[in-house]
C-alpha cells in the first residue's frame, strides 16, 4: 500500500512538472499591470482635481449650444466606464488567442489616440443626457471607474492573450482596450481644460 501511494505521489509530481513546462508564458506582465493602474489612477485623480470644486454654474456652462458642459463631459466618461466594464468582462472570458498579437497593432498606435486632435463623434448610447446635476456626474464616474480598477488590481487573466469580441482584421488585446480606457479620460481632460479657459466661463 505504501509503495502504491509513493508511486501515485511520484506520478502526480512528474505530471505537475510537465504541465508547468508546457504552460505558455504569460504575456501580460506585472509591469503592464502597474503601467495600466498608474495611468488609470493618474487620469482619475486629474479628473477629480479639475472638477471637485466647481460651482453649479461652472458644471453647467456651455461654450456654445453645440458643445458639452463639463457636467455632460463627465457623464459621458461615466457612461463609457460602464461600457468598458462590459467589454472587459466579455473579453477576459473569451478563449485566449495569443496568436492574434501577430496581426494586432502595436501599443503605440493606441497611445497616439490619446494625443490626436481629430474630433471623435460619440455614439448615441454614450451621449450625455444632461439630467445629472453638477458633482453627481463625478460620483457616477468614480463608482463605475472603481469597479474597473479593482478588476485590474486583482485579475489573474492574461490581458495580452485575451482579445475583444470583434471581427476586425486588427483586434485589440485587452491591455490595449485598457489603454483606450484611461486614454479616453485624458482626451476629455483636455476638453474640460479648454472649457475652463473660455472667456465667458463663470468665475
Amino acid at each position: 500500500m505504501k509503495k502504491l501511494l509513493l508511486f501515485a505521489l511520484l506520478l502526480s509530481t512528474v505530471y505537475f512538472s510537465k504541465a508547468q513546462e508546457t504552460a505558455p508564458p504569460k504575456l501580460w506582465t506585472e509591469a503592464d499591470r502597474k503601467y495600466t493602474l498608474d495611468n488609470m489612477k493618474r487620469s482619475r485623480d486629474e479628473l477629480v482635481k479639475e472638477t471637485e470644486d466647481l460651482t453649479p454654474a461652472q458644471w453647467a456652462f456651455h461654450e456654445s449650444s453645440d458643445r458639452w458642459s463639463i457636467g455632460e463631459i463627465v457623464e459621458h466618461l461615466a457612461l463609457w466606464e460602464l461600457i468598458w466594464n462590459r467589454e472587459i468582462s466579455i473579453g477576459t472570458r473569451n478563449t485566449p488567442q495569443p496568436e492574434l498579437n501577430a496581426s494586432s497593432k502595436p501599443d503605440s498606435y493606441y497611445n497616439e489616440f490619446i494625443m490626436e486632435d481629430t474630433k471623435h463623434n460619440a455614439s448615441d448610447i454614450t451621449k450625455p443626457t444632461g439630467f445629472i446635476e453638477g458633482k453627481n456626474n463625478l460620483t457616477f464616474f468614480l463608482r463605475n471607474h472603481a469597479v474597473n480598477l479593482t478588476f485590474i488590481e486583482t485579475s489573474k487573466v492574461d490581458m495580452r492573450a485575451h482579445f475583444e469580441f470583434t471581427n476586425t482584421p486588427n483586434p485589440r488585446n485587452m491591455h490595449q482596450v485598457l489603454i483606450f480606457q484611461w486614454g479616453h479620460v485624458d482626451r476629455h481632460l483636455r476638453q474640460i481644460r479648454k472649457v475652463k479657459v473660455h472667456p465667458n466661463y463663470p468665475k
